[in-house]
C-alpha cells in the first residue's frame, strides 16, 4: 500500500488550497480517504469517538450485510428456474442471480456517489461517507426485476430530498434507503408491490400453479395451509418455517434469508456498530403486538394475518432486515439507551399493526421504521427531559432536606 500512499500524496498538492484542481477537492478526499486513514476529524453529524474513521464504520457495515447480499443472488436464481420449472446448478442458480442482481448495485451506487460528487463540489465540503451504506441497502430492498432507470430515480429522490436538502450525512432525519423505497412503493406501485414483481425473468412462462407473491402474502391468502402455497412444496408448516428462516421464498434481493440477516447482526454487534438495544426491542415490539392481535383472530375471522404465529413476523419479509440494517441506522435511530428501547419497541408494535390491519400491504416494515425516524427526536427529547427532571428532585432533597 506505501506506493499507492505516494502517489495518491503526489497528487494532493494539486488538489490542496491554491492547487490548479481545488475545485475537485472533494472528490479527491473522497478517494484518498477511502483507501487511508484521513488527517482531519469531523465537524458536525455523525461523529465516531473510537480509533476508527466513520468510513470504516460504514465499510464494516457493508461487510455485514455481504451474507444477505450472496444469499440474495443465489435466491434470485434459485425462484428463477423454479418458477420455469427447470433443474438447475447451484452455479448457474447463483450466477443468473449475480447477473441480475449486480446491475441495481452498480446503478445505485453510479447514480447516489454521482449526485453526491455534484453537491460536494458546488457547495465545496467534503464527500460523504454515508451513502457507501445506502448504496448497498437499496438494492437489498427492492425486486430483482425492478426497472434500472426506476431505481436511478429513487436514488435521486432519496440523495436529494432525503439527505442533502437537510445538509448531508448526519443530517437526515429519514433513513437514506428506505425514503428509495417508500418513493418507489408509491411512484411505481406496480412494479414494487405486484404479485409477481418478486422473481426474476419469467414474464408468463411460470409452470402451473407457481405464484411470484411473498410468503407472508401466500400464508395470508391460503389461511395458513402450506400444501396450497404456489411455487414449492411444503411438508409441514415447519418446513415452510425453515424455508423462510434460510431464505428460500420469493421477496427482496436482500430480506429474504433471516439467517444471512443474522449473522450480519453479529458482526454488527461483535463490532459495537450496530444497537442490540434497538435490535432486541424491535423483536419484542413485533412479538408482543403479534401476540396481541392473535387473540382477535377469532373475533374476526376474515382477517387471516390475525391468526399468523406471531414469530412468524420475525422471520419473513423485511422485519428481520430492517431490524438489523434500518432501525439502527445512527443517524435516525434515537440516541439515548432509554430512548433505543421505545424507539425500537414501537417499530415492531407498528411494523406487525400495518401488516396485519392493512391486507393490501402485508409489509410494513418500511412504513414503521420511517414514521418512528420522525418521532425518534422527539422520543430523546422526553427522555432527557426526565432525567433532568430526576436529578433536580434529588438535588433539591439534598439541598433542602
Amino acid at each position: 500500500m506505501k506506493p499507492l500512499k505516494r502517489i495518491v500524496e503526489n497528487f494532493e498538492p494539486h488538489f490542496a488550497e491554491g492547487g490548479k484542481w481545488r475545485k475537485y477537492w472533494p472528490l479527491f478526499d473522497g478517494f484518498a480517504t477511502f483507501l487511508f486513514t484521513p488527517g482531519h476529524a469531523t465537524h458536525k453529524g455523525a461523529h465516531i469517538r473510537d480509533g476508527i474513521d466513520l468510513k470504516r464504520t460504514m465499510s464494516m457495515v457493508i461487510l455485514a450485510m455481504v451474507p444477505a447480499l450472496l444469499f440474495g443472488m443465489y435466491n434470485v436464481g434459485y425462484q428463477h428456474f423454479l418458477a420455469l420449472g427447470e433443474q438447475a446448478a447451484f452455479m448457474d442458480m447463483f450466477l443468473y442471480g449475480m447477473w441480475k442482481v449486480l446491475p441495481l448495485v452498480v446503478v445505485s451506487y453510479g447514480v447516489g456517489l454521482g449526485v453526491e460528487f455534484v453537491f460536494c463540489i458546488i457547495k465545496g465540503h467534503q464527500i460523504n461517507e454515508g451513502y457507501l451504506v445506502s448504496g448497498m441497502l437499496i438494492p437489498l430492498v427492492c425486486p430483482p426485476d425492478l426497472p434500472l432507470w426506476m431505481l436511478a430515480l429513487a436514488v435521486i429522490f432519496a440523495v436529494v430530498i432525503g439527505k442533502e436538502v437537510f445538509g448531508g450525512t448526519g443530517m437526515n432525519i429519514l433513513n437514506v434507503a428506505l425514503t428509495a423505497r417508500a418513493f418507489l412503493f408509491f411512484a411505481y406501485p406496480a412494479d414494487i408491490s405486484g404479485d409477481k414483481v418478486w422473481i426474476s425473468g419469467v414474464s408468463n412462462q411460470v409452470v402451473n400453479g407457481y405464484t411470484g407473491e411473498t410468503a407472508l402474502a401466500q400464508f395470508a391468502k391460503t389461511g395458513g395451509d402450506v400444501a396450497a402455497m404456489g411455487g414449492q412444496s411444503f411438508a409441514s408448516q415447519a418446513d415452510f418455517l425453515w424455508s423462510g428462516f434460510i431464505g428460500l421464498v420469493p421477496g427482496s434481493v436482500g430480506e429474504t434469508s433471516t439467517l444471512a440477516i443474522l449473522i450480519g447482526a453479529a458482526i454488527l454487534m461483535l463490532t459495537g456498530i450496530g444497537s442490540w438495544r434497538i435490535m432486541a426491542s424491535v423483536t419484542l415490539g413485533g412479538l408482543a403486538m403479534g401476540y396481541l392481535l392473535n387473540g382477535f383472530s377469532g373475533i374476526f375471522p376474515d382477517n387471516a394475518y390475525l391468526a399468523i404465529p406471531p414469530y412468524y413476523h420475525l422471520i419473513f419479509g423485511g422485519f428481520a432486515f430492517g431490524a438489523v440494517f434500518m432501525a439502527t441506522d445512527p443517524v435516525t435511530a434515537s440516541q439515548t439507551p432509554t430512548g433505543k428501547y421505545i424507539y425500537g419497541f414501537l417499530i415492531g408494535v407498528l411494523a406487525v399493526i400495518i401488516r396485519v390491519l392493512n391486507p393490501a400491504y402485508p409489509e410494513g416494515m418500511m412504513l414503521a421504521i420511517l414514521f418512528m425516524n420522525v418521532m425518534a427526536p422527539l422520543i430523546d427529547h422526553y427522555v432527557v427531559q426526565g432525567n433532568i427532571n430526576r436529578r433536580l428532585k434529588r438535588l433539591n432533597v439534598a439541598t433542602h432536606g
